[in-house]
C-alpha cells in the first residue's frame, strides 16, 4: 500500500455555503417536497408486502441475517475474538486519521478495489474526513464477509442467501450514498445552495409517476431514444403475426445470401431489440451484413387476456409457428435457430420435444447466455422457493400477468452496486439527469409476463430443474435433452449474474451432439452485445474436452475483441451455399415495417 498524500489547505476544495438565504429557501422546499414524496411512497404498492418488493426483501434479509447472528452467538468466545479484530482495525484507522490531521503521512488500513467506481473522486483519499468514512466502511464490510466465510454449519442455500443479503445491505450502507459523506454531493450541495437536492426530489417524483408496481429509478435519459427512430432500425418487414408474436424478416444487405435462413428467439422477459440497438451495436445488422437471411421473433407485451398462455403455447405458437412461417417464406426445409436467455431455455425445450418425436426442423442451434441445467443458476434461485412462488402465483392470478418492474427489480438487486445506487446518487442527490445510454434504455423498457407461462418457467426450471433431470413433459411428450444431437454453438459470459457461466457449461454438457462452447468477457448483456468495432472485451475458445468450466478455462485460448466474427464463421459452415437474396414478404406478404407494433406496445 502506498502512503497517503497529506493534502495542503491550498489543494483542498472549499466546502462552504455560497448564499445562505437561498440555501435556507431550498432546504424548506426540500422538506416540503420530501413530505409529499413520503406520503406517495407509503401509498405505493411497493411499500406493501408482496413478491419481489422492497418490503418483502427487507424482511427476508432481516430473517436471514438474524439467523446468522444466532449462529455466531453459539460460540461467544470466537465471536468476541472477531469483534476484537474489528475494533482493533477501527482503532488503527482512527489513529491514522488523527496523524493525517496533524500533517503526517500514513499507510491506509485498507484500499478499495481499483474497479470500485464509488470512490474515484480524489477527495475520498486526499481529504481525511472522507477517507475515514471510506476506510471505516471497507473495514467493516470486509470483516462481515470474512465472518460469513468462516461460519461453519451453514447449508449451501442458507449461505447463498446470507451472502446475497449481506451484499444488499453493504451496498446500501456505503458512505457514497450519503449526502453528508460523499465529497461530490457535498460540493454540489454547497455550490448550488442545495438546489441539486431539490432537483433530485423532483426527479424522484417523476420516477414515481412513471412507475407501475415498483419504483423504477431512471437509469438513462429516455427522451434520447425511440424504438424505430434510433433503436431497432435495421430495415425489415413483419411477415407473420399471431396472438403472442410478430415475425420480422430483415432486408438483405448483400448480393448473395446463405441458403439456410436464421431464426432468432429472444427472451420474452425483455424486448427483442437488445440484439438491434443503434446500428454500430446491432448483432442483427452485423449478421445480415455477413449474408444471412435473418428472422426474429418480437414477443407481444401480454395483457390479462393472455393470462392462460402456457410455456407449451410459447413453444407451439412461438418457435414452431415462427419456424413454419420461415419455411413458407423462404422455401427452406430447415433453418438455423438462435435462443437468447429465456428464449434459449424455450429453444432447448423445443429441441428436446422435436427429438423425442423424431422431427428434424432445425439445422443447427445457437444458445446465447441460456440455461438448460439450473443447478448452478446463481442468486436468482433465491427468488424461486415454494413460499415466494406461492405468493407470486397469487399475485399473477389476480392480474393475469407479472408486471415487468418486478423482474427488473430482481435483476437490479443482483448487482446493486452498479444498477441501483449509482443512479440514486446521480439522480436524487446530485440532481442530474442520467446519461443517455441505449442499453439502459432497453433495460428499462421491460415487459409483462403471462401468468401461466411465467409460473411454469419458474417452477419447472428454477425450482425443480425438470428438463435437466429428464422429468419434464410437454404436450404429452417426455423430454430427454440428450437426444438433441444437432450442432450447437454455446456462448456463455464470464461475469453473468443471470445465467452464470458455470450453469451454462453444465447445460451444454447435457446435449447429445457436437457443442462449440465459447466464453465471452463481461456479463449477460455486454458480453453478448459486443461489436467488433470496439475491442472492449475478449472471448475464449477451447476444443479440448473438459468436465468442468474451471478445467475448460485453464487450457482455453484467449482472443481479443468480439466473438461475433467467430460465430459468423461457425454459422456459415452450417448455412449451405450462396443463393439469390430474399426480399421480406415475397410469399407471406408484409404486414408492416419493422420493428412492428408489438415491440412498441406498453398497454
Amino acid at each position: 500500500m502506498q502512503k497517503q498524500h497529506v493534502q495542503s489547505a491550498s489543494e483542498s476544495p472549499e466546502y462552504k455555503i455560497v448564499n445562505g438565504e437561498e440555501f435556507a429557501r431550498n432546504m424548506f422546499r426540500l422538506l416540503e417536497q420530501g413530505g409529499h414524496v413520503l406520503n406517495k411512497l407509503l401509498e405505493r404498492p411497493d411499500s406493501q408486502s408482496g413478491p419481489y418488493s422492497a418490503t418483502t426483501q427487507m424482511t427476508a434479509a432481516n430473517d436471514t441475517l438474524s439467523d446468522l447472528m444466532r449462529i455466531w452467538w453459539t460460540d461467544p468466545t470466537k465471536f468476541a475474538e472477531a469483534q476484537g479484530t474489528l475494533i482493533r482495525s477501527h482503532a488503527e484507522l482512527w489513529n491514522n486519521t488523527l496523524q493525517r490531521c496533524l500533517g503526517q503521512e500514513v499507510t491506509p488500513v485498507i484500499e478499495p478495489d481499483p474497479s470500485d467506481n464509488r470512490f474515484k473522486d480524489p477527495e475520498w483519499s486526499q481529504n481525511p474526513y472522507f477517507d475515514y468514512w471510506k476506510q471505516a466502511y471497507l473495514v467493516t464490510t470486509q470483516w462481515a464477509e470474512e465472518m460469513l466465510d468462516k461460519t461453519e454449519g451453514l447449508d449451501p442455500r442458507t449461505r447463498q442467501k446470507a451472502e446475497f443479503y449481506l451484499r444488499q445491505i453493504s451496498s446500501a450502507l456505503s458512505p457514497s450514498n450519503s449526502p453528508f459523506m460523499n465529497p461530490e454531493v457535498m460540493r454540489e450541495t454547497l455550490a448550488s445552495n442545495a438546489d441539486n437536492l431539490v432537483k433530485g426530489m423532483e426527479f424522484l417524483l417523476q420516477d414515481m409517476s412513471h412507475s407501475n408496481d415498483l419504483l423504477k429509478i431512471s437509469q438513462t435519459d429516455t427522451t434520447a431514444f425511440e424504438v424505430g427512430r434510433n433503436l431497432a432500425v435495421t430495415p425489415g418487414k413483419i411477415v407473420f403475426q399471431n396472438e403472442i408474436l410478430q415475425l420480422i424478416q430483415y432486408a438483405p444487405a448483400t448480393e448473395k445470401v446463405r441458403e439456410i435462413p436464421l431464426l432468432i428467439v429472444p427472451p420474452w422477459i425483455n424486448k427483442y431489440y437488445i440484439l438491434d440497438l443503434t446500428p454500430p451495436k446491432s448483432l442483427i445488422k452485423y449478421i445480415v451484413d455477413q449474408g444471412f437471411t435473418v428472422f426474429i421473433i418480437s414477443w407481444v407485451n401480454p395483457s390479462e387476456k393472455l393470462a392462460r398462455k402456457t410455456f407449451e403455447d410459447y413453444m407451439q405458437e412461438g418457435i414452431l409457428c415462427a419456424a413454419d412461417a420461415v419455411e413458407r417464406e423462404t422455401g427452406a426445409k430447415k433453418c438455423n435457430v438462435v435462443g437468447y436467455c429465456v428464449g434459449g431455455t424455450l429453444l432447448a425445450t423445443t429441441l428436446a420435444y422435436l427429438a423425442a418425436r423424431g422431427e428434424k426442423r432445425f439445422n443447427s442451434a445457437t444458445f446465447l447466455a441460456a440455461q438448460i441445467d439450473f443447478t448452478h443458476a446463481g442468486d436468482l434461485l433465491l427468488f424461486t422457493d415454494a413460499e415466494q412462488l406461492d405468493s407470486l402465483n397469487e399475485l399473477m392470478s389476480e392480474r393475469g400477468y407479472l408486471d415487468g418492474s418486478r423482474m427488473a427489480n430482481v435483476f437490479n438487486m443482483l448487482r446493486p452496486r452498479d444498477l441501483i445506487w449509482p443512479y440514486i446518487v446521480n439522480n436524487y442527490l446530485l440532481g442530474k439527469k442520467p446519461f443517455p445510454f441505449d442499453l439502459l434504455y432497453w433495460n428499462q423498457d421491460s415487459t409483462r409476463m403471462a401468468a401461466a407461462n411465467h409460473g411454469f418457467y419458474l417452477r419447472e426450471f428454477y425450482c425443480d430443474n425438470r428438463l435437466a433431470k429428464g422429468e419434464m413433459t410437454i404436450a404429452g411428450t417426455r423430454l430427454d435433452i440428450k437426444k438433441v444431437k444437432l450442432p450447437v454453438f454455446e456462448l456463455s459470459t464470464k461475469e453473468d449474474h443471470i445465467a452464470p457461466a458455470k450453469s451454462v457449461f453444465a447445460g451444454a454438457a447435457l446435449l447429445g451432439g457436437p457443442v462449440e462452447f465459447v466464453l465471452s468477457g463481461s456479463g449477460h448483456i455486454a458480453g453478448v452485445v459486443n461489436p467488433p468495432s470496439k475491442v472492449k472485451y475478449q472471448y475464449w475458445t477451447n476444443n479440448k474436452p473438459a468436465k468442468t468450466l474451471e478445467e475448460w478455462t485453464k487450457s482455453a485460448t484467449e482472443h481479443p475483441g468480439s466473438w461475433w466474427p467467430h460465430w459468423a464463421k461457425w454459422l456459415a459452415g452450417h448455412s449451405g451455399a450462396w443463393t439469390a437474396p430474399r426480399e421480406p414478404g415475397e410469399k407471406l406478404g408484409a404486414i408492416e415495417d419493422a420493428p412492428g407494433s408489438y415491440v412498441k406496445s406498453n398497454i
